[in-house]
């Protein structure tokens, strides 16, 4: 999972964090060792400034929603992106809740906020979250670079 992470994350604008919300998933993901945890910090490490924190299996409550925010916010800061720059959406996977169209399965949810350099920007699904990426300023007056993943020698 990690080589093919890297190699996607080398040239992302945003980084999509899918947490599953699931009692025991998500405790396991943030541990010192977890994936969630390891993913976040490649991310940022590979240049990554944009974040996206996308819970899954929220079809359960609010009080869930808000401790996986408090602890996400709190080690995302340590790896180096500001939370309120964050987008944390819930979603299910399963049931597509909260993916492309806002949902009524969660009418605890009234959407997420974030701060941006053009100001707040506020949305109710992932779609939202995405279409909210800001778009990086390109060097399109230096020369081509094209990033390369493998080499192979013929004959």
């Amino acid at each position: 999972f990690i080589k093919n992470m890297i190699t996607g994350t080398s040239q992302a604008d945003c980084a999509i964090l899918i947490i599953a919300g699931g009692t025991g998933e998500f405790e396991a993901g943030i541990s010192k060792d977890g994936q969630t945890r390891e993913h976040a910090l490649l991310a940022f490490t590979l240049g990554v400034r944009q974040l996206i924190v996308a819970v899954n299996k929220m079809d359960t409550t609010k009080d869930r929603f808000q401790e996986i925010i408090k602890e996400t916010s709190t080690f995302i800061k340590k790896v180096g992106y500001n939370p309120k720059s964050v987008a944390f959406v819930p979603i299910s996977g399963w049931h597509g809740d909260n993916m492309l169209e806002e949902s009524t399965n969660m009418p605890w949810f009234k959407g997420w906020t974030k701060e941006t350099k053009a100001g707040v920007v506020k949305g109710k699904t992932l779609l939202d979250a995405i279409d909210a990426i800001e778009p990086p300023v390109r060097p399109s007056d230096k020369p081509l670079r094209l990033p390369l993943q493998d080499v192979y020698k013929i004959g």
